[in-house]
Order: structure tokens, then C-alpha cells, then sequence
């Protein structure tokens, strides 16, 4: 286990005072933060605003049939396997852009088509290990092929944030349209003046049989530096599964090799030692031209993850109930990810975590990244589903167990129970004004829309009881 450098606030002014914001009229002009020492956002060559710049691929698990228990985790594992092709031929691909870009045939043949003839290798697999024991996929292999595309076609929203802000077109004003100090993102245009964003929350009416109650866990800020690549989720039993560094609070026994007893044995960070429940999100970087002590490791900058890991400053676990009814408890060992880790390329589909900025919350961004005024911090926020099918911890593509209540009315779907929905905030003490990425995916771009979380739950069946009748009868309790 690695323990993280902490920032002093000294530190942090100090960057911040690099930073020059001058906000009026609407718009926003901010200097080039990095461009002394050679990297950062500086300006682009003539000529290539739209070059391409990441690989973009199917998703492969929302296109599979019920996967067999029995060879559930061989799949995954499998999956994986496409994650690191995909890795790796985007730092082919970044390593060779301008020649990519002058060259179409360069790419077709010494990146696509190779990746391509890997990909069917391993969807072939996929195919025949299902086949084993259920109905195999059909026409699998059509998701094989992989393109090359622009950062400009990926904004899933349009450049405002939920669809609802302003000036979203204006903050890139001034700083060019380069990217990031890891040389893939994020770009002055993934970041927006939260002052310049309209307020956009709005939350279902709570009405008659409503649980209107609170469960606040206390499992600390990760003080203790836990992180690794791996996720235990989506990618059981593979190293470096997710290409980006984790936070983790709560269960100390996390790593991708650790199975539902060995959570159940694990330590917690948590106050009340009944929560030994697993939570955990990519960890925040200041791009500050500072090597973080994974600069040269997996999840770190071999997955083009760079800068220093921040220690967030809070970390509220909140577990609430549903506008329009009772709760049920959550079973044991059961698993939910919100958001989604290839928004870029996916699309927003499944896109859920929200920024915002301390004192402006009722504001809130899913594809930008807010630039927040001095003295306010930077805020990210999960709210998990909170409906739950039933029966099953987990499923084949890790989201069809869970679901959203309706957005309009509060409700679960037909065969659907509500259970406690856990609200993740998370707050930074950053400096104003750009600076600062999520870990992703590398081909991801470090997109914030690309933000998400992901939890386990491991309550003990006593305190998991105390929780929902907590909630049910409308106490707020710890």
C-alpha cells in the first residue's frame, strides 16, 4: 500500500496564483497554466482544431446474453483482455498522431486493422465460452471493427453541462485548445465557470409513504493513501483491470483478486466496524507538472495518469430513501456501479456522476468540468441506483440488477423493490480555474463525463436492518 503526498494550503496558493481568471460579461479568459514549462493547453497547429484524437471501439458487455455463472468471471476476464488491446493501440496511435493524421493508410494498417484481427481473437473466445453452458451471442464479431475519431464529436451534451447551463461556449476562450499535460486531455473546453452554469436540480416531490430518513456512515477520506488499478467489479482477477487509479474507503481487502470471504473478513476504514462495505471512484489529479510516486506504473503514468493524487477534503457517505416509499435492505455482497468509465466513446447513456462547486450545488455538471471561485471547492457527487431487482447481486453486464428510480415520480419499475440509495459526495480543496483531471481509461481522454463509482455492500445484517427502519421512520442516524 502506497501512501499519497498531502498539500500543504501554501502548496495550493501557490498554484493557484499561476492561475489568472479574469471573469465579465459572461465570458471567461484564463491564462495558459502550463505553458512556461512546455505543456499544458497551449495553442494547436494551424489546421488542427479537428485531428483526430482517441480510438473508439463498440462496447462489447452491453451487447452479451445472460452469461452463465459458471463462466462469468472467464468472461470478464476476457473482456479485460479488450481494455488493455484497446490500451495499447491507443498509445501506438498516440506515439504515431501525426503521421496518423497524414497518413490514412498508416493507420488503417499499423493500428486498426491489426487491433481489429485482435479483437475478433478474443470475441471469438467469448463466443465459444458461453456456448458451453447457454446460448452463445450472435453476430459477436461485428463489433470488432474500431475507428479513429475527434474530441469535437465526443461532447455528448453540446458543451452546458446537464443541457441546462450557459456559457459553455465561451470558457475556452484564451486557452487554446490543446490538451492535457499527459498529452491525451483534458482540453480548455472540457472546463466551464460554474458561475456561468443556471441552476438545474430538481428533485421528485415527496409525497405519502415516502422514507425520508438518513444513513451516514463515516469510513474517513483515504488519509491512509489505499489505491490500485485494479476492479474487482468488472474485472475480477486482473491486475490493472480498470488502466486508472482508485481511491478506496471502507474495506481495507480490496484488489482485483478479492472474492466475497475475503471482503467479508477484510478491515474497514469505517467508524462503525459493521460497515465493511467497499466504495470506491478514480482518484482526482492536480496537472501540475509534479510526478505523483505512480509515474511509472500501471494505472498511473503507463496509462497516461498523471500528476498528483489529491486526498480529497470530505468524503460524505449518505444512504436515503425514496420519495414515494418504504425501503427494502440491500442484500449481502450486492454490487453497483454508477456512471460509466467510457462515456467519451459510449455515449451518455449510462453517464451519472455530477461537478459541482461548494456554495453553487444546485448547479450541477455531467460533461464539464467546473472552474470553481475562489474559496469555493470542487465537488463530485454519485447518486446510485436505488432500485434493485430481487434477486441477483450482480449482473452480466454488472446494471440490469439495479436501476434508477423514474426521475418524475420517484417509483421503481415493475418487478423493481426501492432499497437505501447511497449518495457519495466528495469535496477538494483544488485551486481555481483548470488545472485538474479524473483518471480514465486512456483512450477516455480524461472526460469527466467518463466520472464514476462503485460499491459493494458488506453491512453487517444488524446494522443494515438498523439502516433501512433508520430510513423508514424518518430519523437520521449514524
Amino acid at each position: 500500500m502506497r501512501r499519497t503526498r498531502k498539500r500543504s494550503t501554501r502548496a495550493k496558493r501557490a498554484v493557484a496564483a499561476s492561475v489568472a481568471l479574469i471573469l465579465g460579461g459572461g465570458g471567461l479568459i484564463a491564462a495558459n497554466v502550463y505553458a512556461s514549462a512546455g505543456e499544458g493547453w497551449g495553442d494547436p497547429p494551424p489546421g488542427r482544431q479537428n485531428a483526430v484524437s482517441t480510438i473508439d471501439c463498440p462496447e462489447v458487455i452491453d451487447e452479451l446474453p445472460e452469461i452463465p455463472e459458471s463462466v462469468r468471471g472467464a468472461v470478464d476476464r476476457e473482456l479485460a483482455t479488450l481494455d488493455s488491446q484497446i490500451t495499447v493501440a491507443y498509445q501506438r496511435f498516440a506515439d504515431n498522431k501525426e503521421r496518423v493524421e497524414s497518413d490514412p493508410a498508416f493507420a488503417e494498417q499499423q493500428i486498426l486493422a491489426p487491433l481489429e484481427n485482435e479483437r475478433l481473437v478474443i470475441l471469438q473466445r467469448i463466443v465459444a465460452l458461453i456456448d458451453r453452458e447457454g446460448e452463445a451471442p450472435k453476430d459477436l464479431e461485428k463489433l470488432a471493427p474500431c475507428t479513429l475519431r475527434a474530441d469535437d464529436d465526443g461532447d455528448p451534451q453540446g458543451g452546458n453541462g446537464d443541457g441546462d447551463g450557459d456559457g459553455g461556449d465561451e470558457q475556452g476562450e484564451g486557452q487554446g485548445q490543446g490538451q492535457g499535460q499527459a498529452g491525451n486531455g483534458p482540453e480548455a473546453s472540457d472546463f466551464v465557470d460554474i458561475r456561468s452554469v443556471e441552476p438545474n436540480v430538481k428533485k421528485p416531490r415527496q409525497r405519502s409513504g415516502a422514507s425520508r430518513g438518513t444513513f451516514t456512515t463515516d469510513c474517513g477520506r483515504n488519509r491512509n493513501g489505499k489505491f490500485n488499478p485494479d476492479n474487482v467489479i468488472v474485472a475480477p482477477g486482473v491486475s490493472n483491470g480498470a488502466h486508472h487509479m482508485h481511491d478506496y474507503v471502507g474495506n481495507q481487502a480490496n484488489d482485483a483478486f478479492a472474492g466475497d470471504d475475503d471482503l467479508a473478513r477484510g478491515r474497514t476504514s469505517c467508524r462503525n466496524q459493521g460497515d465493511r462495505s467497499t466504495y470506491y471512484w478514480p482518484v482526482l489529479r492536480l496537472q501540475n507538472g509534479q510526478a505523483e510516486e505512480d509515474a511509472r506504473a500501471d494505472g498511473g503514468g503507463k496509462d497516461k495518469n498523471v500528476g498528483e493524487i489529491q486526498t480529497p477534503a470530505q468524503v460524505t457517505l449518505n444512504f436515503v430513501g425514496n420519495p414515494v416509499s418504504k425501503v427494502t435492505a440491500m442484500p449481502r455482497f450486492l454490487r453497483i456501479i454508477t456512471g460509466d468509465a467510457k462515456a467519451f466513446t459510449n455515449g451518455d447513456a449510462n453517464a451519472n456522476a455530477s461537478w459541482s462547486c461548494t456554495g453553487f450545488e444546485d448547479r450541477q455538471l455531467k460533461d464539464k468540468y467546473p472552474i470553481c471561485p475562489e474559496g469555493s471547492k470542487v465537488v463530485r457527487t454519485f447518486r446510485f441506483q436505488s432500485c434493485w431487482d430481487g434477486q441477483n447481486t450482480d449482473s452480466a453486464n454488472h446494471r440490469t440488477h439495479v436501476a434508477f428510480a423514474d426521475p418524475v415520480n420517484g417509483r421503481c419499475g415493475n418487478g423493481f423493490r426501492a432499497i437505501p440509495q447511497l449518495v457519495q459526495r466528495i469535496v477538494y480543496d483544488m485551486p481555481p480555474g483548470p488545472g485538474f483531471a479524473v483518471d480514465s481509461f486512456p483512450e477516455q481522454l480524461h472526460k469527466p463525463i467518463t466520472d464514476h463509482g462503485d460499491f459493494i455492500n458488506v453491512f453487517d445484517e444488524r446494522l443494515m436492518r438498523r439502516m433501512v427502519s433508520c430510513i423508514n421512520e424518518g430519523r437520521r442516524c449514524t
